[in-house]
């Protein structure tokens, strides 16, 4: 299959896997029947697989209705998106970001949402999607001298690629995510990650109500029932102990990647750090 270079990520992404992509691939499946990603985000494997037989899912709500405005009213969401652009300031980011705290976000469309979401994600410090505890979104601005508001060329792009009848986009729980999965499936679980034991503030919760330990074992139990299912799964998170003792029982199948984290809410969260893979299936078997 020959891969369109454009088809990428269109907004950054705090966890995102781009610098991980060479990993995350080499130790996939060779073959597997449907794909499934339920803790999409940014989407950087899945655009990276460019694999037409995909379901991926976020609880991101706003972040869904991008994915959906790219596939359904590419030209509608492009003329707001340039309205955006060229009134980009510190003043009008703040007045855009307000929407979710006067009560005007209610009142948008779609397409408006999903605009306002690319904008706030191109011209927000660092990149960094964060919300308060009534879910409105409190990055500031970012001061970027030419930040790519307007992306046509990649909007085009996956456009094209979302629009296949064989990709499905869902915006809800991860379990409820992959409750098609078959036997012969692959599911890949990119999960907001525990914290490493030396930076308690790192920013792991992208969504109103984080997710913690209970998530965290809610999500192994569901790789458990998916292995007794025959699907295949591939897990990443942080190399802490707290992941590799709940991931016990597949230590043989577990892998140990360096990486660097660009995006955090403090500097300290940043740098060179260890993921996990965790798997399901034999990778040499697989090989």
């Amino acid at each position: 299959m020959v891969k369109n270079q454009l088809v990428k990520p269109f907004v950054k992404w705090a966890g995102g896997k781009r610098q991980l992509v060479p990993q995350i691939t080499k130790y996939m499946p060779n073959t597997f029947g449907r794909y499934y990603e339920p803790f999409v985000g940014g989407g950087a494997i899945f655009f990276e697989l460019q694999y037409n037989r995909s379901t991926i899912n976020d609880f991101n709500t706003e972040l869904v209705l991008a994915y959906k405005a790219i596939r359904d009213n590419l030209e509608e969401l492009l003329e707001n998106l340039r309205i955006h652009e060229n009134n980009n300031s510190s003043d009008y980011y703040y007045k855009i970001r307000e929407w979710d705290r006067n009560g005007l976000i209610d009142a948008k469309t779609d397409v408006e949402r999903a605009a306002r979401f690319i904008f706030l994600n191109k011209t927000g410090f660092n990149g960094l999607f964060r919300v308060n505890s009534q879910n409105q979104i409190n990055t500031p601005y970012g001061k970027y001298k030419n930040p790519a508001i307007v992306n046509e060329s990649v909007l085009k792009a996956v456009n094209k690629f979302l629009r296949k009848k064989t990709i499905k986009i869902l915006n809800g729980d991860f379990e409820d995510a992959v409750k098609g999965a078959r036997r012969g499936d692959f599911v890949y679980f990119d999960p907001p990650y525990a914290p490493m034991v030396d930076d308690k503030q790192s920013f792991v919760g992208y969504t109103l109500n984080g997710f913690g330990s209970e998530e965290q074992e809610r999500l192994r139990d569901l790789v458990d029932k998916l292995t007794v299912k025959g699907v295949k799964v591939m897990l990443s998170n942080s190399s802490v102990p707290y992941i590799h003792d709940i991931y016990s029982k597949y230590k043989d199948t577990t892998i140990i990647v360096p990486a660097s984290r660009n995006i955090n809410s403090n500097g300290t969260g940043r740098g060179k750090v260890d993921e996990v893979l965790v798997m399901n299936y034999n990778y040499l078997e697989e090989h």
